[in-house]
């Protein structure tokens, strides 16, 4: 993306984390830009960034087919941060050394500093940090410095202040990193001499002009609009870029939350007016989805039967140019989209639009945003707060909540006691406190007695998460008086129930869905 500010170039070695830095960055108001790992160095100084930070991945630098950039990114005078592989990549291209390690280090680990360094100036002696690895470096390169350590890494963090090349072990961008953000304040301003002058009004200015340059000055957008925060707010971003050239098409697939479909009407025919079409296409996703229990396989079979839905629309809405759906980072990253990222689940909005639907452009104002940003962002727009604000929901909708075949029934079990829950979240007045919180209609049937009568009837599970990023999420430590007073609600209210249990798995090992 285009800025007239300072940037730090963020190179993409297929780390989990890459766009939690860039995210990170842009949290302390300088621009970031994400870029392959291959760039060539004289496509770099062409546009020389302020500074530029290489990225975790789950690579090897002894692999031989390992991701290894081009070296002569370290002689073109601006300050580097290797982060994780980042680091060892630099060590390796260096002539350090970095060997396995004998006893490898995930989560959090107590690093300590055993210099003074620019990149550690006003972070306490001992820091607990975020390590992820198999692999470090175990001999620094010539006219560098060991300047941190941990238990079992002796070589922690490393930096040639002359040459002003820097690398840790471990992850300051992520939250578990007590005093990251100092770390990376210091190699932003202290290092880089950023200005922190890049604000989300920068980010509208962009992605409006790009949009407008996508578009062509007639060309037509058909949106593919959810009722999610993200496809609400991509469509006032587009609508700010092309006015009412652009048509939002409403599938509703049946499995919304209790009374979603008809806030969505309301808001974008009503509060929000744009082109507004709504499709009833809930007795096809249902009929396709027969039988199917895999969730990757519900997965792509909702993805494809939106797009045979926008196919169709668009044919009898008229001639579209462009296809533009609200795809965000997080979508990205776990579709394994990002260079090298491992596949954690797929996204029926991720991968690029099909040719065969015609379009000549797609278009994603926010996939390179996360969802506070994306939050920021349409506050920015001067979106309503009761929009903006709404938990994220999956585009799968409640069919990855029914874990097992997805029926009529299964959906309206979930979506009754989800509707409870949400419910005496509100009555708790704990909204702002959780990010994300839902009811999972689990495959399993167990034993129970209501009315003195024997029951055997599903099991809901409660999952309720606090996090910034999504990236990472703690389960919430709901009071128990809640917990037992929703259990008793959805128990007695919900036919088909007999038991309610609470997820208490943290994002990692568990993705905060549970499909």
């Amino acid at each position: 993306m285009e800025n007239a500010h300072e940037k730090i170039l963020i190179l993409d070695f297929g780390g989990q984390y890459t766009q939690l830095i860039a995210r990170r960055v842009r949290e302390l108001h300088v621009y970031s830009e994400i870029v392959p790992w291959n760039i060539p160095a004289e496509t770099v100084r062409n546009d020389l960034p302020a500074g530029i930070i290489l990225s975790g991945g789950p690579s090897s630098v002894k692999d031989e087919d390992a991701p290894f950039c081009d070296r002569e990114i370290f002689e073109l005078g601006v300050p580097v941060l290797g982060i994780c592989y980042g680091m060892q990549l630099l060590a390796s291209l260096l002539g350090g050394n970095v060997a396995k390690a004998e006893e490898r280090e995930y989560g959090p680990v107590t690093v300590r500093r055993t210099a003074l360094s620019k990149l550690l100036e006003n972070i306490w002696s001992e820091s607990v940090c975020w390590m992820s690895h198999t692999w470090q470096v175990t001999e620094c390169p010539p006219s560098f410095r060991r300047t941190a350590e941990s238990r079992n890494c002796r070589i922690a963090a490393m930096e040639n202040e002359g040459k002003r090349l820097y690398g840790v072990q471990f992850h300051p961008e992520v939250t578990h990193t007590e005093e990251g953000e100092t770390l990376l304040e210091n190699f932003l301003f202290r290092i880089c001499g950023c200005k922190a002058d890049w604000t989300m009004e920068d980010y509208i200015g962009t992605a409006v002009r790009q949009i407008r340059q996508a578009a062509g000055e007639t060309g037509r957008i058909l949106l593919a609009l959810s009722g999610g925060v993200d496809s609400a707010v991509a469509a006032s971003l587009i609508r700010e870029a092309v006015g009412d050239r652009l048509t939002c098409v409403f599938v509703d697939h049946g499995l919304l939350r209790k009374g979603e479909s008809e806030q969505v009407c309301s808001v974008f025919s009503e509060l929000f007016p744009v082109s507004f079409v709504r499709v009833d296409a809930a007795e096809r996703f249902f009929r396709d989805l027969k039988g199917v229990s895999d969730p990757e396989q519900k997965r792509h079979i909702i993805g494809r039967d939106f797009i045979e839905v926008f196919r169709e629309e668009a044919e009898k809405l008229g001639k579209f140019d462009a296809f533009a759906q609200g795809t965000i980072y997080p979508d990205v990253i776990e579709s394994g989209q990002s260079t090298n990222a491992s596949v954690i689940k797929s996204h029926h909005n991720v991968g690029g639009l099909p040719a065969e639907l015609g379009f000549r452009e797609l278009i994603e104002p926010l996939r390179m945003l996360f969802k506070d940003e994306v939050r920021a962002l349409g506050e920015t727009l001067g979106l309503p707060a009761e929009l903006v604000r709404r938990q994220p929901f999956p585009g799968p909708g409640l069919a990855i909540r029914v874990i097992g075949e997805v029926t009529p029934e299964k959906v309206r079990i979930v979506r009754e006691s989800d509707a409870v829950f949400r419910e005496e979240i509100a009555k708790a007045g704990l909204q702002k406190d959780l990010s994300q919180y839902f009811t999972v209609l689990t495959d399993v049937k167990s034993v129970g007695v209501m009315g003195d009568e024997r029951t055997y009837d599903y099991t809901v599970a409660l999952r309720a998460v606090t996090t910034d990023d999504f990236m990472t999420a703690d389960w919430a430590k709901l009071p128990y008086e809640l917990i037992t007073h929703v259990s008793g609600r959805i128990v007695s209210e919900v036919p088909g129930v007999n038991r309610v249990v609470l997820d208490v798995t943290p994002k990692p090992p568990a993705s905060i869905e549970w499909e």
